[in-house]
């Protein structure tokens, strides 16, 4: 309850203006439903009695009669209106403030931060969880209004008959016990409903992401099984809350009739000995009738902390996440020449797991160099580092002699470019998976796709640059693919650009294009290149090779091949798996089952 009232608190102090008139329209429409009480206990008494007993009445005494019962009318229905539509207004401005906050926190956050979040909590915290935060703040306004009303209708009960009003009273404990237990049975079933809720979206999320590998590996049924096992468990959870609901919300509508029956029993009796009037009567029993709706939303706002609050804590939880990373004031200027690149004492560790250790490298300015080493060795995560998508454990890289964690914020995306393993493509045009909103003149963006050895396949498409390629570039091939999501990187005209087994879907004959391309063109970068094959390593100007998170040597292809011996024995395992296989087809014994990739040979 605490913790509810300081997430209601926390948008009240954000939204004052819009509380305090959607709070003073409810407060209208409290006011003038106990007035519409008043006006119907007159025209009873004034109009309906006094026909009754002298069979005529005045037209001036109905037409008051008739104006008193509108006029309150339209002012509660203007009260209406006004809370609904502000609580309407403040309840998603809350809701967008959160989810601008919480992506906006998933940009600033580094990798590391999101390898130890899954996609599918990402996305229930930006959205359900985001929504059920400020759910109450529907009711809340209408609640507030009710306090207003509550205190009117009571001064009004008393000033018209104080044994009525006593009577009435003794309701009103009774519903605030109702309420209370009411929502400490509820509140365990709702947090555990929202919980579930942001299962199965991880779940559903997972399970669409791969759709590939479950369909290839028949694993339909069993990924059935294991989002119908959470959506059955948060259909049970749903249920139970839909329970409590059902077995409480009667009783809180039966609380308030019985109020108005014990008013008519007491009044009956007043009535008889001439205590009260008519009017009188019918006043304070429609003011029972009025109030019992009004003093249900104090208990939907209850019944709805409990969600908010679970809400609340997982957009905090984002929100509040350490790790996000500072930038400085230092700029690189405007683009004149490659960048020149430098490592020094780099290490990295994924949680207690360490992945590289004393890293230490240059790059002149205008060189290609190849990173190589096998599987686990560390290269990926050193490409990342490269770029500043994660901050190294120890150690520093600088790029023109600048540390990039000194750089401004959006300086190291300016003048670096990052390619990665796995190409994602968005749901558009060409245009616009190359130039990804920028305004971008389509001539440049041609010649990106030159560069990319992108071009050909582009113009063949039905509406060139225009062309919708799907979701992930779907209709495209892998090696397109991978040569848009270069094009992306080039057109940017980086002064470092860092490649991450980039071309690994391209055949040789590109890829080797792609190589001279970069290097041959009028601004050429500086490029850090992943590589597994020989053609690729031998375009390089230095190779770097890695292992066991080390440099392990460095030099040409030429003499690593010489003096390295493991760099040999994995740049040569493919060519050495040809030569087997060779002279296994000539001693007529089958040959061993084939693999293209080095460092699968390799181990």
């Amino acid at each position: 309850m605490r913790e509810g009232l300081q997430v209601l608190w926390v948008a009240i102090r954000a939204e004052p203006v819009v509380f305090t008139f959607a709070v003073l329209s409810s407060a209208v429409y409290g006011g003038m439903t106990v007035a519409s009480a008043w006006a119907l206990g007159w025209a009873t008494e004034h109009v309906v009695q006094e026909a009754f007993e002298n069979g005529d009445i005045a037209g001036g005494v109905v037409a008051t009669g008739v104006l008193l019962i509108l006029g309150t009318a339209l002012l509660k229905a203007l009260g209406v209106a006004g809370r609904r539509i502000l609580a309407g207004v403040m309840q998603y401005r809350m809701q967008a403030r959160s989810r601008r906050g919480v992506t906006r926190q998933y940009l600033k956050l580094p990798l590391s931060w999101h390898h130890r979040h899954p996609t599918g909590q990402l996305l229930s915290n930006a959205s359900a969880d985001a929504e059920a935060a400020w759910a109450p703040l529907a009711p809340l306004p209408m609640a507030v209004g009710v306090i207003v009303m509550l205190f009117t209708a009571a001064v009004s009960m008393v000033l018209t008959d104080t044994a009525l009003a006593v009577v009435g009273f003794l309701i009103f404990p009774a519903i605030a016990v109702l309420n209370l237990v009411y929502q400490r049975r509820l509140s365990p079933l709702v947090t555990k409903a929202q919980q579930l809720r942001a299962e199965v979206s991880e779940i559903a999320h997972e399970s669409f992401d791969g759709a590939l590998v479950v369909k290839t590996l028949g694993r339909e049924d069993l990924e059935t099984e294991r989002f119908a096992a959470r959506a059955g468990a948060l259909r049970d959870a749903n249920i139970a809350v839909g329970r409590i609901r059902g077995l409480f919300d009667p009783m809180l509508e039966a609380l308030p009739t019985l109020g108005v029956l014990a008013v008519l029993l007491v009044g009956a009796m007043r009535l008889e000995s001439g205590a009260i009037t008519v009017g009188v009567l019918v006043q304070v029993a429609y003011l029972f009738t009025l109030l019992a709706f009004p003093i249900r939303a104090l208990g939907w706002v209850l019944a709805e902390l409990p969600r908010s609050v679970v809400g609340w804590r997982r957009v905090q939880a984002v929100l509040d996440a350490t790790g996000a990373m500072e930038y400085g004031t230092e700029t690189f200027g405007e683009r004149a020449a490659p960048a020149a690149l430098t490592v020094e004492g780099l290490g990295y560790a994924y949680s207690d797991s360490p992945v590289l250790h004393d890293v230490a490298f240059e790059v002149p300015a205008g060189r290609t160099v190849a990173l190589v080493g096998p599987t686990g060795s560390g290269k990926s995560t050193l490409a990342q580092t490269l770029v500043r998508l994660v901050d190294p454990t120890s150690g520093t890289v600088r790029l023109d002699g600048v540390d990039l964690r000194e750089a401004a914020r959006g300086e190291v995306s300016r003048v670096a470019a990052f390619v990665p393993q796995q190409t994602f493509l968005f749901d558009d045009t060409v245009r616009g998976n190359v130039t990804l909103g920028l305004p971008i003149p389509d001539e440049d963006v041609w010649a990106a796709l030159r560069l990319a050895q992108a071009d050909g396949f582009v113009s063949a498409l039905p509406g060139g640059l225009d062309t919708k390629i799907g979701e992930r570039g779907a209709t495209l091939s892998g090696g397109q693919r991978q040569r848009l999501a270069l094009a992306r990187a080039v057109v940017r005209r980086p002064r470092l650009l860092i490649l991450d087994d980039a071309t690994s879907s391209v055949d040789p004959q590109v890829e080797a294009r792609i190589l001279y391309g970069l290097r041959d063109a009028a601004e050429a970068a500086t490029v850090v290149v992943i590589a597994y094959r020989m053609a690729t390593i031998a375009l390089a100007d230095e190779v770097i090779y890695l292992e066991h998170g080390r440099v392990a040597d460095r030099g040409t292809h030429a003499d690593l091949i010489v003096h390295c011996a493991g760099y040999r024995e994995l740049v040569t395992a493919y060519q050495r798996e040809e030569a087997e296989r060779e002279a296994l087809a000539d001693s007529g014994s089958p040959a061993p089952s084939r693999s293209d990739d080095p460092e699968e040979v390799s181990a």
